[in-house]
């Protein structure tokens, strides 16, 4: 569940139902909570992380022949199919949806540095590239080495 590499369920990974089962009139709803451990990378600077995702659930699933079937389109309400339920569908669509679509590994990550790619937050507040204006080049080939060493006497 999820997107493999930025963030997602391990395959594997073992997702926690706390689910109340009521029958109603229509039906069985569903209601209770989802709770599973995600794994991915931060999107600014690479570095793994893990947290937990907790996801709120509410579905009904219709009887045969009961009202519902008769008012709804087949994919608009879940329905029992020889008295089970497959909850698979909607729990995997409300920890997808939960999902954050740029996972970070804190808030206030700063990433990585665009000219050495190190992680800007290693690197100390001081970290610069020196970039000259390539219409200057010509001049620092011809007066680099003079000023270099008259700074050196």
């Amino acid at each position: 569940m999820g997107l493999e590499g930025v963030i997602a369920v391990p395959d594997g990974g073992e997702v926690e139902l706390d689910l109340l089962l009521e029958s109603v009139v229509e039906g069985v709803l569903a209601s209770g909570t989802a709770r599973t451990v995600v794994v991915g990378e931060c999107s600014r600077c690479l570095e793994s992380l893990s947290s937990e995702v907790e996801v709120d659930l509410m579905e009904l699933y219709a009887y045969p022949h009961s009202a519902t079937d008769a008012t709804t389109d087949e994919d608009e309400v879940s329905r029992l199919i020889d008295d089970l339920i497959d909850l698979e569908p909607v729990v995997r669509d409300a920890i997808v949806l939960a999902l954050p679509q740029v996972p970070l590994c804190s808030p206030d990550c700063r990433g990585l540095c665009s000219e050495c790619g190190g992680k800007l937050a290693e690197l100390g507040p001081d970290h610069g590239h020196e970039t000259m204006d390539p219409r200057w080049a010509a001049l620092q080939k011809r007066f680099g080495a003079d000023r270099d060493n008259s700074e050196e006497n």
